[in-house]
């Protein structure tokens, strides 16, 4: 029987997916890298050229039913199976405070966040209910705003604290399946979409100050951990964090 595992990432043209398709291609895995953008999917690919697993690039708007519908089919026919989805895709809107968030730029992040997370974990669950040797796991990209908000982040955090949903409704209708489903709580990796950080954010005080930041490399060690253990074996959720920054007590 082949050993080898076949694994989904979403967002992994930029930031943490690519960091993290790099690390499990690196771990022999075959990685269906899977964003909006050709050319981004098309650089991680690039960096992946001589590790030991391999890559596929498809395109997607996870937030498109017709299109996560076409993905998986892929994936099914590329691959045959799938053993490990990491629903990371995901947008900021601008900082506004409630009031003044239009219903598009709610829309946009109800989409991507929430929505796109759910029909990629729907077309997993399809797949790993039915594939031979049964099961899977998968790893939802949650967020410190799972917990707790940042000002002026109302669509952010309700996607956020959403995903704890999913991941906890997943769990459980996965279990008759051999299905894992744990969530990673990540707060302030160094990234593109962090990089403000290093400038002064505003603070639940009314204040502006710049937060600490920690390198990505210890998502990418937290995640294999996740992904590396037997489906009756489980991560529920694990925080991974800048040690200084605002999370307890944050407000």
């Amino acid at each position: 029987m082949s050993t080898q595992q076949y694994a989904l990432v979403t967002g992994a043209g930029s930031g943490i997916g690519k960091n993290i398709a790099l690390a499990l291609v690196e771990k022999g895995y075959a990685v269906a890298l899977v964003g909006r953008r050709r050319e981004a999917l098309e650089a991680t690919a690039a960096a992946a050229a001589g590790l030991p697993g391999k890559c596929l690039v498809l395109p997607a708007d996870v937030s498109d039913p017709n299109a996560v519908t076409h993905l998986f089919d892929e994936i099914k026919n590329q691959f045959g199976r799938l053993d490990l989805l990491f629903n990371n895709a995901g947008i900021f809107a601008r900082s506004a405070s409630l009031e003044e968030l239009s219903y598009d730029e709610w829309k946009a992040a109800v989409d991507i966040n929430l929505t796109g997370a759910f029909l990629c974990t729907q077309g997993a669950f399809r797949l790993m209910k039915d594939q031979q040797p049964r099961g899977g796991r998968i790893i939802n990209n949650g967020s410190i705003s799972a917990h707790a908000p940042r000002p002026n982040a109302v669509s952010y955090t309700a996607t956020k604290h959403a995903i704890t949903g999913l991941t906890k409704a997943t769990s459980l209708d996965g279990r008759k399946y051999d299905i894992a489903c744990g969530q990673i709580d990540i707060g302030n990796a160094a990234s593109d979409m962090t990089a403000v950080m290093s400038k002064g954010v505003l603070q639940a005080d009314g204040t502006t100050r710049p937060e600490p930041v920690m390198d990505t490399s210890h998502v990418t060690q937290a995640l294999l951990y996740m992904a590396s253990l037997p489906l009756d074996a489980n991560v529920q959720f694990m925080t991974v964090m800048a040690t200084k920054m605002p999370f307890v007590g944050r407000g």
